[in-house]
């Protein structure tokens, strides 16, 4: 869906047109339908893309086992990378060739999906990743794609977007078309048991962000809120419960359907600048993307807080959330909520500052510079120019 023209600042103004791409099925061991699913889209050889971690764990074994029980032939690509670049694209690309395939799984966090997605524009149209870089630049049809996350922070099994790295310049290429989403997302939150505590802190950050960047973005619409709200809910409450109990499939639920409604979300509005200056950090230092978003949330929230309509939606997802009452100014309650994800940060045990990821003072122009020409950054609430990036990576150092 193409987002609103950036000046829109009226959600409830705002048209939209909500045309739902993708079949969403949930529920415990709803993995074991991917086979049949498959077949009906249908497809007799396909490739699965996933990377070594989701290997040993067993899951890609689970999924290729159910497609082949309905007569599938599978090709496997398992050398995903986190934050995949473009050759990582390409070395996909090349098993789905040999494999002659006719539909896509994408099995795993958001590097998995990025890649089955990237691989998915390169088989159908051709060329190089460049070539997609922006939105709706793919011409000929793509193939049907099974998005099942792994992970509950992303949210890309709901988006129409690859974030690609180029492998030259270090540039994230968000390569968006209504075409590349996925035709069904599978949401089984027993898939998501085996995360390491640390993948499970970095992406439920991360789709915390999600909802409150969508939620306050230029782009919003009465429909994008509503996701934003749905998401927030689950996951600021969710977060904390599956840090104290891994194991609960209740937590972990709440999580994987928060990821979804704030991948809903971004497909319907867009984000802002948390993301434009976490795509720096991950670019140079090689900062877990959801981390790096985590660790300037805090900041750009107190940034947009000085918005009336942005402090008035954050204090409202607040409020909502049992940080504050709909009687106290806005501004309070939305410097909670910032310090709410600052303690987010420390349970989670990630780094609370730049300078605990090896940023120096010195770096920060550079980081800036590049954080202003992020596509996301026209999206947020309150203009933000690079002297304002300057500001936020030095409150965070």
């Amino acid at each position: 869906m193409r987002p609103p023209d950036p000046d829109m600042l009226q959600p409830l103004l705002a048209s939209f047109d909500y045309q739902p791409r993708t079949r969403i099925v949930f529920g415990i061991k709803c993995v074991e339908r991917v086979g049949e699913l498959a077949k009906g889209l249908p497809a007799q050889r396909v490739l699965l893309v996933t990377d070594r971690g989701i290997a040993a764990a067993g899951h890609a074994a689970r999924v290729q086992r159910s497609l082949e029980a309905h007569g599938i032939a599978v090709s496997c690509f398992k050398d995903v990378e986190e934050n995949p670049g473009t050759r990582c694209v390409e070395k996909c690309l090349a098993v789905a060739r040999r494999g002659a395939v006719e539909a896509i799984v994408g099995l795993g966090g958001g590097s998995s999906m990025d890649t089955a997605k990237g691989c998915n524009f390169l088989l159908t149209n051709g060329g190089q990743m460049k070539d997609y870089w922006g939105l709706g630049k793919a011409e000929l049809p793509m193939l049907p794609l099974i998005a099942i996350p792994t992970t509950g922070g992303t949210g890309s099994e709901c988006q129409s977007f690859a974030l690609i790295t180029d492998e030259t310049t270090h540039q994230k290429m968000a390569c968006g078309d209504p075409k590349a989403a996925a035709r069904i997302a599978i949401l089984d939150p027993d898939l998501t048991l085996s995360q390491p505590r640390r993948v499970t802190a970095c992406s439920g950050i991360d789709a915390i962000a999600h909802a409150l960047e969508t939620a306050v973005s230029r782009a919003r619409t009465p429909l994008s809120l509503a996701f934003s709200r749905a998401a927030f809910q689950l996951t600021l409450t969710g977060l904390p419960r599956v840090l104290e109990s891994p194991d609960s499939l209740e937590a972990r639920s709440q999580m994987l359907l928060g990821a979804a409604w704030g991948g809903t979300a971004i497909e319907n509005s867009m984000l802002g600048a948390a993301h434009s200056a976490a795509n720096p950090l991950t670019a140079h230092f090689g900062v877990t993307h959801g981390q790096a978003v985590g660790l300037m949330l805090p900041h750009v929230v107190r940034f947009n807080a000085l918005d009336p309509y942005s402090a008035r939606t954050y204090a409202e997802l607040a409020c909502a959330a049992g940080l504050g009452a709909p009687s106290e100014p806005p501004d309070v309650v939305a410097e909670r909520l910032a310090g709410r994800i600052q303690a987010l940060l420390e349970a989670a045990g990630l780094p609370r500052s730049l300078k605990e990821c090896g940023v120096q003072p010195d770096q920060v122009p550079h980081l800036a510079s590049e954080a202003a020409t992020q596509w996301t950054a026209q999206f947020n609430p309150r203009q933000v120019l690079e002297a304002d990036f300057q500001k936020l990576y030095a409150s965070a150092l």
